[in-house]
């Protein structure tokens, strides 16, 4: 299967010695001018970093667009990927240096045996993931025997299993419809389905059928905070060999998050680009997730009862993931994240 977006951004070139050694140098001004170019360009690393159409990526996006990376001598390229899915193996090949990933994809990589970290949370949901269904269905406990439309070991399918945990029901109480979140909106309006799973920017777009009142949010991620989290995420090999560049990044999210506080307006016209929709359609996506400042990251890699610490959400989804099988047995949670960084930059 081809990896989305894999090969949409190449990765940027330097001049080499060898060839800067070809060139007339007419003067000695020119020659420093060269030689200084020269010695920046081979001091900038190029990054891939795997990633979805996700509002809570936003500082991402930013950084992207206005090159924030530059200044930490990086040259980074998003990766854009239609199904998370396929991200965990890209990063386990090398295909790209890391990735954003949520928090229940690294408990599950971890369980089966990879060395993928955590090194920074992103952000977590606050509505932005959702379970939509027509007027029929008026609470989770109507799910039951219904069709339900999903992206299988997808933050949808997370989603929706916890909903059916907290409500008495089970995965077999319904009957699953495996498609992607972008698909969820047509399938939903053709009337194909009357419940889907999906985050945002479909979630507006079903939300917004029939004048706003076809359908409705029956539950989201805004009924569990902190349950499905966002999260930076490399191999522990990559974290061992780069943690300069690593660090950099984050401080060129860190930028991103800034500019967005600064010129909200401009950010939305960027993000809203890069996702494919209106500024002000960006904003209104905004208010679904909750990007954490630098200040409260050390936080979520501390033991807590908060579903905003990776111990108090680990195990939830951990046991999540036991119950339907996806693994044998729930990780250690120091197992999945590396906060040496983080609490290094929020000192």
């Amino acid at each position: 299967m081809q990896l989305a977006g894999f090969f949409s951004s190449p990765a940027g070139s330097t001049p080499s010695s060898s060839v800067l050694g070809r060139l007339f140098k007419p003067a000695v001004g020119a020659a420093l001018a060269l030689a200084t170019a020269s010695s920046f360009a081979a001091g900038v690393t190029n990054m891939k970093i795997a990633t979805v159409v996700w509002i809570g990526y936003g500082p991402f996006y930013v950084a992207e667009s206005l090159d924030l990376f530059k200044k930490y001598n990086l040259k980074v390229s998003l990766q854009v990927f239609t199904d998370p899915a396929l991200i965990p193996p890209a990063i386990a090949s090398g295909a790209v240096d890391g990735g954003m990933l949520t928090y229940d994809q690294v408990v599950g990589q971890v369980a089966a045996g990879k060395a993928m970290k955590v090194v920074m949370p992103i952000d977590y949901s606050n509505g932005g993931d959702a379970i939509v269904a027509d007027a029929s269905i008026k609470s989770v406990k109507d799910f039951k025997g219904k069709k339900i439309g999903y992206n299988p070991l997808s933050p949808s399918d997370f989603l929706l299993s916890y909903a059916l945990k907290v409500n008495g029901l089970s995965e077999k109480d319904i009957s699953p419809v495996s498609m992607t979140p972008e698909a969820v909106p047509a399938a939903m309006a053709s009337g194909q389905l009357t419940i889907g799973v999906t985050y945002e920017p479909s979630l507006s777009q079903i939300l917004g059928q029939g004048g706003g009142k076809k359908f409705k949010v029956v539950f989201s991620s805004k009924d569990a905070p902190g349950l499905i989290a966002d999260v930076l995420v490399f191999d522990d090999k990559v974290i061992k060999a780069k943690p300069t560049e690593i660090s950099g990044l984050i401080k060129a999210y860190l930028d991103g998050m800034a500019y967005m506080k600064s010129k909200p307006d401009d950010a939305a016209k960027i993000i809203g680009k890069f996702m494919g929709v209106s500024a002000k359609e960006a904003q209104e996506q905004m208010s679904g997730v909750y990007n954490i400042p630098l200040a409260e990251m050390p936080k979520a890699f501390l033991p807590g009862k908060d579903t905003t610490s990776y111990f108090a959400s680990g195990d939830v989804i951990g046991q999540l993931l036991k119950a339907k099988g996806q693994i044998k047995a729930v990780p250690a949670i120091e197992a999945t994240f590396d906060a040496s960084i983080v609490k290094t930059l929020a000192k």
